[in-house]
């Protein structure tokens, strides 16, 4: 039997010939970013390995088993993604003064494609609030007027179609303002009596 003419097309602005081959015989000479990544098997169907992300989009075949007779042609979508690397949850410090104006986590990530982020407390998705404020991609979370509720551990977890990462939670600690100026009366305490025992101990040389 006559072997079918293979055409196969990514379809952009102007369409790229991918390839074309009698049977699996490939036609021509192939474009250099396809050169030994590209085969057409028996049954027509396009092997592309390995894969780049450029490859992504629409892909059109065109069988034909004469130049005279038109077979068929199919379009068939191509998504290329790169799997989620372990992310990690970025903070200034992991202490924070109650009632302070804001605190900010950054959700970072080496590699992955098309992520989607999700903020976890305490192991659970964070829930409504009005204070929580979250980036248009939701990768940097904002706690305004930091709360005592606040004190708890927070991770991130990235996703796409292929795969999922999930951070080491990180320890948030909230300290109470009448805490702190309990710590800093005592210090200014301790610091006048350091004083006045010198002042006691030093006497003039004469």
């Amino acid at each position: 039997p006559e072997k079918p003419v293979v055409k196969w097309q990514l379809k952009r602005d102007k369409p790229v010939t991918v390839v074309q081959s009698i049977g699996t015989e490939i036609i021509g000479n192939l474009r250099p970013d396809y050169r030994d990544r590209i085969r057409v098997l028996e049954n027509g169907s396009l092997l592309i390995s390995p894969l780049q992300l450029a490859d992504e989009g629409a892909y059109e075949v065109e069988v034909s088993i004469t130049d005279d007779t038109f077979t068929g042609e199919k379009t068939i979508n191509l998504t290329v993604d790169i799997p989620i690397s372990k992310p990690q949850v970025l903070v200034a410090s992991s202490t924070v003064l109650e009632l302070s104006e804001f605190f900010t986590l950054n959700c970072s990530h080496e590699n992955g494609t098309k992520p989607t982020y999700t903020w976890l407390k305490d192991g659970r998705p964070l829930s409504n609030d009005s204070r929580l404020l979250l980036s248009p991609d939701q990768k940097i979370l904002t706690i305004t007027r930091v709360l005592m509720a606040d004190d708890d551990v927070y991770s991130c977890l990235v996703e796409n179609p292929i795969s999922h990462g999930r951070s080491i939670p990180v320890k948030l600690t909230v300290y109470r303002r009448s805490s702190l100026y309990i710590i800093l009366s005592t210090g200014g305490i301790f610091l006048l009596v350091t004083l006045v025992t010198v002042c006691a101990c030093w006497k003039p040389s004469k």
